[in-house]
């Protein structure tokens, strides 16, 4: 995607400079994801991640961190991006811009912030792709920025390589993962509280259901036939 290419080596400070509103930096909005994936998979046996979408990396560092006994596998289909992945994630995983050559059997496949940059039209294909990578009991998370959400709105507008997104609902999106076969297990909106606030985010778990989230995420298996 030249896209992603061009700006792969500024992208964390794309991605700050158009969350500065929330006073936080790119990389805690990683961190939350890690965070929180460790949190509601906790007791289940992760070995094998697979961050489809994965950027320069910033997310599968800190899945690294959470999930160390796992292995992090990364797809981006930015080549340079790749080459900005850490070495340290290379030695211990395999990180590829060909979707042939991403393996199957994974317990997590993790979709962040990936499905907006994505045709609607072409994002069942994306799934069905998705759904092949994962092993029989293995779980898909999906992190969306909430369009009803007019901060996530200005903050997407104000990014240079979200020129094209086009947002989906957090229905949408467990609409579309249910049509190509999953089962959703959780829907939770998620980030709500920007850094001036930051003493009452350990709240934010039980406003899970309030859509006044800047994210939403949905946790879901595949289907059992």
């Amino acid at each position: 995607m030249p896209e992603f290419d061009a700006v792969a080596s500024t992208y964390q400070d794309l991605i700050t400079a158009s969350v500065r509103i929330s006073g936080e930096s790119a990389d805690y909005f990683a961190v939350y994801k890690a965070r929180y994936l460790k949190r509601i998979l906790a007791g289940l046996k992760i070995q094998r991640i697979l961050d489809h979408g994965c950027g320069v990396g910033s997310l599968a560092k800190h899945l690294h961190k959470q999930f160390p006994s796992a292995r992090i596998d990364g797809y981006d289909p930015s080549r340079e991006s790749l080459r900005r992945v850490e070495d340290s994630l290379h030695q211990q995983g395999t990180f590829v811009s060909c979707i042939q050559e991403v393996a199957a059997g994974y317990d997590l496949i993790v979709l962040a912030n990936v499905l907006h940059h994505v045709k609607p039209d072409v994002r069942e294909t994306l799934l069905v792709e998705v759904l092949s990578r994962l092993a029989p009991d293995g779980r898909l998370a999906v992190f969306e920025h909430n369009p009803y959400n007019p901060l996530t709105q200005w903050a997407a507008s104000q990014c240079e390589f979200d020129s094209d997104a086009i947002l989906l609902s957090g229905k949408e999106a467990v609409v579309r993962l249910r049509e190509c076969g999953f089962t959703i297990l959780r829907r939770d909106y998620v980030v709500f509280f920007p850094r001036p606030l930051a003493f009452l985010r350990f709240l934010e778990p039980s406003l899970k259901w309030c859509p006044a989230g800047a994210q939403y995420a949905v946790l879901a298996e595949r289907t059992a036939k």
